[in-house]
């Protein structure tokens, strides 16, 4: 028997509504902060990732998805949603708008990784990009969406973290402390963290394994290292933050894995779950148009992995509106109701009337077992005597009484109901 292949999972439709709620106030608040959408393909030009993202990093060392196509060409699976984004900005010429852009986006991310509770090979994201403005005013208002967001979904007890990490100015000399003090530690050091030792230093401050965060509690802090531009920079945007109100806390060791990022960068993590269980995170990366071939370009953008919103909605217990559900369901008995009920499904749905039934040649009992089921509302019963009279029995399920109605007026009636329950 075929099984989903392992890091991917089927959405089944009882988890459906956990998914369209988070979907739908991400929609929402992308409004509200005058975002707009934009869908890109799920495969790219391999390098498009090797360079924007680093070709020292895990996801393009032992991560990405890349194979060749029957041209020859070098693709990848889409690992990340900024780089995308960002080559979409170049090629449509969107830097010809008024700036910034802002863009959001609901996209699948394949990364061979190892499976666990909220992360997939395959998984799906939401995230934001603000491309064109430097200003820090900026950095806190992608923040505060990013944690409107999540209070938007009714989640608690969340930390938000933002630490700076410098630009291509600052960060070298920062590197190079960072390198000299770790030179001491690197034989206590797990065996990824003793290669990034080499290839990807800051990544030090973001393991996870014990030893390796004692290391890096003790590390020089980027913050005490920035220039001039980024250290005014850094505390303009904690001034912004606290003008909001939002209850921030400054990590030195808070990172990002892709070597993109620049200056500002912030996470939001659940309480208790450690930092490997990010809710979302994001930062500046204002470096990373002119490496793909444009301008210098500042932005800023953010990105959540829905799965792991999901995990803890149901860790929360946060209730959600239910899926769409059928409103009607027509139960028919004999040949002739049944053609009846095809006939009255077609008409109702029309007029904008979810319906079920009308298929099935069960009893009446099995019948109404299915519309409770299928959380129907209202069952529409046929039989031989309401098709020689020209009605049907209107059964309301919650309720419990029903009544008969003439066949052309069922729609009008329901229309009626319908509306008054929503008003």
């Amino acid at each position: 028997m075929y099984k989903a292949p392992r890091g991917t999972a089927d959405i089944l439709p009882e988890e459906q509504a956990y998914w369209r709620y988070v979907e739908s106030q991400a929609t929402a608040l992308c409004r509200l902060y005058g975002y707009q959408r934009l869908d890109t393909p799920a495969f790219e030009d391999a390098s498009l990732f090797t360079r924007s993202i680093g070709e020292s990093t895990d996801i393009v060392t032992k991560e990405m998805y890349v194979f060749e196509d029957r041209s020859h060409n070098k693709l990848a699976l889409r690992p990340e949603g900024t780089a995308p984004v960002c080559r979409a900005y170049l090629e449509h010429g969107l830097g010809n708008l008024p700036q910034p852009v802002k863009l959001y986006y609901f996209a699948g991310i394949f990364r061979y990784e190892r499976p666990q509770a909220g992360r997939y090979r395959q998984h799906y994201q939401f995230g934001f990009e603000a491309i064109g403005e430097a200003d820090p005013a900026l950095d806190a208002e992608v923040i505060d969406m990013a944690w409107q967001f999540f209070k938007s979904l009714w989640l608690n007890d969340l930390y938000l973290y933002i630490n700076s990490i410098g630009c291509r100015k600052c960060r070298p000399a920062y590197l190079k402390s960072l390198k000299s003090y770790y030179s001491k530690h690197v034989a206590g050091l797990c065996k990824d963290c003793q290669t990034r030792f080499e290839k990807n230093t800051l990544r030090l401050l973001d393991c996870k394994q014990p030893t390796c965060q004692e290391a890096a509690e003790s590390a020089p802090r980027s913050a005490e290292s920035l220039c001039l531009e980024c250290g005014e920079h850094f505390t303009t945007v904690k001034k912004y933050l606290d003008s909001l109100g939002l209850p921030y806390q400054v990590n030195h060791r808070l990172v990002r894995g892709l070597d993109y990022y620049t200056k500002t960068v912030f996470e939001i993590q659940p309480h208790g779950e450690g930092s490997q269980s990010a809710l979302g995170g994001g930062g500046r990366y204002d470096d990373l148009i002119e490496e793909l071939g444009g301008k210098p370009t500042p932005a800023i953008g953010f990105a959540s992995g829905m799965e792991r919103v999901v995990l803890n909605l149901k860790q929360q217990r946060v209730a959600v509106p239910d899926a769409q559900k059928t409103e009607v369901f027509i139960a028919c008995m004999g040949e002739q109701a049944k053609r009846e009920g095809v006939k009255l499904a077609a008409t109702l749905r029309r007029q904008g009337i979810a319906v079920a039934g009308a298929l099935s040649d069960r009893s009446l009992k099995a019948q109404l077992r299915q519309a409770d089921s299928l959380g129907s509302r209202f069952v529409v019963i046929i039989g031989d005597d309401e098709v020689k009279a020209g009605s049907v029995t209107l059964r309301d399920m919650g309720k419990g009484d029903q009544r008969s109605v003439a066949m052309e007026e069922l729609g009008k009636t329901l229309e009626d109901i319908l509306r008054c329950a929503q008003e």
